[in-house]
């Protein structure tokens, strides 16, 4: 049943509540009453006690202090009531309310003991057992059942103390898993995005210097399109330090003030073709998901880069394409290929984290009429 609006408010007010008490009072509540319980029980029992009331009382003073103690020093504090609770029985008399501050104990040493101390618990346990029944005249019942209870009660705290170290290791786990794929997320859009624009700034940078002398006029527009092409970098690079430092980018004056999507193809094809590369976009696809469409885009950016800086290619055809399985997105060039021994660098393993990330698969290779192809298919679907 999910929980009403009073529950929703109630659990938080209650754990702002236990928050409130300090650990040392909340410790020495319980440790306060069974006190009180045995010095009741131990001056209702002085007739019996007689002269040893000084040691009957001495040792209920231990074992309280040894059950307010329980979690600060729990071996500590379970060594320290199991020997008074065998000196009360075989000293004193045996009190029918003070094996209860030791069985506060026994669990205390299960819980807060820690995995290799908790261990010592079993061994005090059978030794304040025997101690305690020592010399008494009891049918072997009796020791046995209290030997498991008190056992029982060690191992639940033994128990829960292991569940919630488990609990703490998979959030650790958790978090190391979401920090690293959150670091590789930001690679590679560190990567997609200083490595594209890098590689258009030096492209059209060369060809300005070649053609400065012989058409002014030509380089002055790639002069401007590198000044826009930086400009538009910075946008998406102070977006993205944005996201670490957890605040709003201050974007530079023209550039984007989103991250960009397959509706900017014609605009990065336009790019390419200033720079050398001639692209053919066919696109036939429903407008996709906001997780789809940056996939798509960022999965032709990087292509088409790799395309202009390491195959040679002249011309690239860029297809994104809706299909029953999904949307395809797949560019191929007239370039070189890939050479002999080829390795994906970080841009095809970007491209192949992003189609994962998606539920995706991406492939690259030799493309059918030579050159370089790299296909990726993105199904219908949330992101994981």
């Amino acid at each position: 049943m999910p929980p009403t609006a009073a529950s929703r408010l109630r659990l938080p007010t209650l754990a702002r509540v236990s928050g409130l008490v300090p650990a040392p009072l909340a410790d020495a509540a319980p440790a306060a009453v069974l006190c009180a319980a045995m010095l009741v029980e131990r001056f209702g029992a002085a007739a019996r006690i007689g002269g040893r009331m000084p040691l009957a009382l001495a040792l209920t003073v231990l074992l309280t202090a040894a059950a307010a103690a329980r979690r600060r020093a729990p071996l500590a504090a379970y060594l320290l009531a199991t020997l008074a609770l065998t000196v009360e029985a075989q000293a004193v008399a045996p009190s029918p309310i003070s094996p209860y501050a030791n069985l506060l104990g026994a669990y205390a040493a299960g819980r807060y003991g820690g995995r290799g101390r908790a261990r010592w618990g079993p061994p005090l346990v059978v030794a304040g057992v025997v101690g305690y029944f020592a010399g008494q005249d009891v049918e072997v019942v009796m020791p046995v059942g209290v030997l498991a209870v008190w056992l029982a009660v060690w191992a639940f705290g033994w128990a829960g103390a292991y569940r919630l170290a488990e609990q703490a290791a998979e959030r650790r786990r958790a978090r190391a898993e979401l920090l690293a794929e959150e670091r590789n997320r930001i690679a590679r859009e560190v990567h997609d995005l200083v490595g594209h624009s890098l590689n258009l700034v030096l492209v059209q940078a060369g060809a300005a210097r070649r053609l400065i002398d012989r058409t002014p006029e030509r380089s002055r527009d790639l002069l401007v399109e590198i000044e826009r092409t930086g400009t538009e970098a910075l946008g998406e690079l102070d977006r993205v330090l944005g996201l670490l430092r957890g605040t709003a980018p201050r974007l530079p004056d023209g550039a984007p003030d989103a991250e960009p999507g397959i509706t900017e193809l014609p605009r990065l094809t336009e790019r390419m073709a200033q720079a050398g590369l001639a692209v053919a976009l066919h696109r036939d696809t429903p407008p996709l998901p906001p997780e789809q469409d940056r996939c798509a885009y960022r999965v032709v950016q990087e292509a088409l880069t790799n395309a202009l800086r390491h195959s040679g290619a002249g011309h690239a055809t860029v297809r994104i394409v809706g299909r029953a399985d999904g949307t395809l997105v797949e560019v191929a060039d007239d370039g070189s290929g890939p050479p002999p021994g080829h390795r994906p660098g970080r841009g095809l393993t970007g491209i192949a984290e992003r189609a994962a990330r998606l539920n995706g698969t991406a492939q690259h290779g030799l493309g059918p009429n030579g050159g370089f192809l790299v296909r990726v298919v993105l199904p219908t679907g949330e992101e994981r």
